[in-house]
């Protein structure tokens, strides 16, 4: 791979098999791993547009890492296929797949200066010296570290060592970038700042990403769309604001931002009576006609008013900035978190009488825990 990628050109400029520089399609089809008695992919299929970031997202243990490997060909699957640009890659080597990968350790050469690093995969593909050292100062200044190019990993901090692995994944121009919890070991500042910067740099480039990560409020912020997985499958894959605002089930409900948990009772299979209100259900009802349910509904998704005699008892409250969030005992060991725009909370103190309610929309209800 010879071209080169053209500073401030918004994206790689290649020439050869790659054409244009757009990031390849890739498809995950019917992907099963086991290790031993444990299932770490059951079945999970997924397609990737080309220039398209997709996070998968999930508790430890759910199979995300481990579908990450497969599709780099670090691991290979008991049974499907990997696909990149229509073609089956399964068979094909780690280092042969047109791939660049940051790792959640930086994983750079101790004894190579940035610019060095950056420069390896260029070496590995025998570009010329001249070649590596002109592409390499590219790529760092478009991760803005060309003041940092002669300095060694030591000497830099965890952020800019991960904006070194970053530069030597895109260094190579793949057509599939894949990142494994790149942020987690830095602290909350950095993060912010570099998950914007991948964000970023993946637009300019238009380069496919795949994004393994356990951080909720990273996948939301930095995915086209999310995969949210558990027990080895997508729970469901959506854009984020879908994901947020219409749950397929309850486990994506509640494992996505915080949701409350409000017993229901169903009428018919499209309404549910709850906190004395009758809303309409969306998706399918759990139970028939009278079945005791739980309607989940987030924070936000409640209404609070001061109340003498109201169905709940204030129990604390954290100010969030624009909003404050309530904590209401309802009845026994019930307790929801309503967010009041901070303005209108004044009154809410902890063993004040409120009224907690459900407005009109559409929720989500699952059996009765």
């Amino acid at each position: 791979m010879t071209a080169s990628m053209t500073a401030g050109s918004g994206r790689a400029g290649r020439s050869g098999a790659h054409g244009d520089g757009a990031g390849a399609p890739v498809g995950l089809q019917d992907l099963s791993r086991s290790f031993g008695a444990v299932r770490a992919l059951d079945g999970l299929s997924l397609d990737i547009a080309p220039g398209e970031l997709v996070a998968l997202l999930g508790p430890s243990g759910c199979g995300k890492t481990t579908a990450l490997r497969i599709v780099a060909g670090f691991e290979a699957a008991d049974a499907g296929s990997v696909t990149v640009d229509g073609k089956d890659v399964s068979p094909v080597a780690a280092a042969r797949r047109d791939m660049g990968m940051v790792f959640q350790s930086y994983s750079l050469f101790p004894n190579m200066t940035a610019a060095d690093n950056v420069g390896f995969g260029l070496r590995m593909r025998k570009l010329r010296s001249a070649e590596r050292q002109r592409r390499s100062a590219e790529l760092l200044d478009m991760v803005g570290l060309s003041p940092q190019a002669r300095s060694y990993p030591h000497q830099l901090s965890g952020g800019q060592q991960q904006r070194v692995a970053l530069a030597r994944a895109l260094a190579i121009e793949p057509r599939v970038l894949l990142l494994d919890e790149p942020l987690s070991a830095l602290d909350a500042k950095v993060r912010l700042q570099l998950r914007e910067q991948i964000r970023a740099l993946q637009q300019r480039l238009g380069t496919t990403t795949l994004f393994v990560t356990h951080d909720q409020e990273e996948a939301l912020s930095m995915a086209d769309r999310v995969g949210v997985m558990k027990d080895g499958r997508l729970e469901q894959v959506a854009a984020p604001d879908e994901l947020y605002d219409r749950p397929a089930t309850a486990f994506v409900a509640e494992f996505v931002g915080i949701m409350n948990r409000v017993p229901g009772s169903l009428l018919g299979q499209d309404q549910v009576r709850a906190l004395g209100t009758v809303v309409p259900v969306h998706g399918a009802a759990p139970a028939g006609p009278g079945g005791d349910v739980d309607v989940l509904v987030r924070p936000e998704g409640l209404q609070v008013a001061a109340q003498p005699g109201g169905n709940g008892i204030v129990t604390s409250r954290t100010f969030l900035g624009s909003v404050t969030r309530i904590s209401v005992r309802l009845s026994g060991d019930l307790t929801v978190k309503v967010d009041h725009p901070s303005a209108a909370a004044a009154s809410m103190t902890p063993g004040e009488s409120v009224q907690v309610s459900l407005p009109a929309a559409a929720v989500l209800v699952t059996g009765r825990r």
